[in-house]
């Protein structure tokens, strides 16, 4: 039985080979232990974007050609070139992580994390877990995504007795030290930062310059090697992270993934990207085990529409439901749920709480 997996590799400015590892490593262990979907073993059919329109395209096109069952992607900025082509062949669409607005709100798309809005709702439980009363997030406006943050984000943080301020940074900005210096002027007792890796690079290497004291809640985006590489494991460690996956505890779930990407993918971190391309996978084996019969498009998008409280494989405790009942502003979104903790000194937030 075929699976799509659309992969971010071979592009000149991001390229994560991980993701993928971290699915063919779950692939081999269901094939070997768990008999597949519906007892049938799944063969992985991989394609390779570099998150731009033209081949995000090609692969849409290609996976339909090719009468994969389910398309699976671990996040991609390139949904909207991809859900359409994959819907409008019958194709149930699944990802770990929506970001457009049609992965959020297709009913031919499932997506499994809480998104934006479950990490939302996770900064403002850290903001008052800390007993903070103000707080300012720095994020990337492309898209209208500042405005949106704003809409969302101040009732859910008036809710936690926060109050917030969102300061939009322009994509492209050479420099955002002066937006910092502006946003921390008011001296909001905690800040995050919602953007891409590098914009979370320069807004915190600003903040660290501006108040290195600030109190910081980190996304998984900005916890990336990349990133803390260059601010330096001092400005993050002992801060709170905002996470989807429990990859260090002793929970039973959490030592399945460490075995399986150290039997199947050795030379992969445990700690790295390749936890999304295993957890949409092993959801997706999850969602479908009750399917009886024939493993089709039709079966397995049944199957997702009606999961309740399904456990996210290395999810510390999160569950997922695709009924529709996660976020009803949002159809796709299947969990309202995320998880927060400490950062500990290699970059990992640890000692989690499910949030939301």
């Amino acid at each position: 039985m075929k699976i799509g997996f659309i992969s971010t590799e071979g592009g000149a400015v991001v390229s994560i080979p991980q993701m993928r590892e971290g699915a063919e490593a779950a692939v081999e262990y269901v094939n070997k232990n768990g008999g597949g979907i519906g007892g049938r073993p799944i063969e992985l059919v991989v394609c390779k974007q570099q998150e731009e329109p033209t081949s995000a395209t090609k692969c849409a096109n290609d996976l339909v050609e090719k009468k994969v069952a389910a398309v699976l992607s671990p996040g991609t900025s390139q949904g909207s070139a991809i859900v359409p082509i994959v819907a409008g062949a019958g194709i149930p669409y699944v990802t770990l992580n929506g970001v457009s607005a049609v992965e959020l709100t297709s009913p031919d798309a499932a997506a499994l994390s809480a998104g934006l809005p479950g990490t939302i709702t996770a900064m403002a439980t850290a903001a008052k877990s800390k007993n903070m009363k103000t707080f300012t997030i720095f994020a990337s406006d492309g898209g209208g995504m500042g405005a949106m943050i704003n809409a969302m984000g101040v009732p859910i943080f008036q809710g936690a007795g926060v109050e917030l301020k969102v300061v939009p940074i322009a994509l492209g900005v050479p420099d955002p030290t002066p937006l910092v210096t502006s946003g921390l002027s008011t001296k909001p007792e905690g800040v995050s930062v919602i953007a891409d890796a590098a914009t979370c690079t320069s807004v915190y290497k600003a903040i660290q310059v501006t108040d290195p004291n600030v109190q910081k809640v980190f996304i998984p985006v900005c916890l990336d090697p990349n990133v803390t590489e260059i601010i330096g494991m001092d400005a993050v460690a002992g801060s709170i992270g905002v996470t989807a996956t429990d990859y260090l505890s002793d929970k039973p779930d959490s030592v399945l993934y460490r075995s399986i990407i150290q039997a199947y993918a050795p030379k992969t971190a445990v700690t790295g990207a390749a936890s999304s391309g295993y957890q949409v996978l092993m959801a997706l084996v999850r969602a479908s085990s009750g399917i009886q019969g024939d493993v089709t498009s039709a079966s397995i998008k049944q199957s997702l529409k009606t999961t309740k409280n399904v456990e996210m494989p290395a999810g510390g405790g999160i569950t997922f439901s695709c009924d529709g009942s996660a976020a009803p502003q949002m159809a796709s979104i299947c969990s309202s749920q995320m998880l927060i903790g400490e950062i500990n000194d290699q970059g990992v937030p640890v000692n989690l709480q499910v949030t939301g």
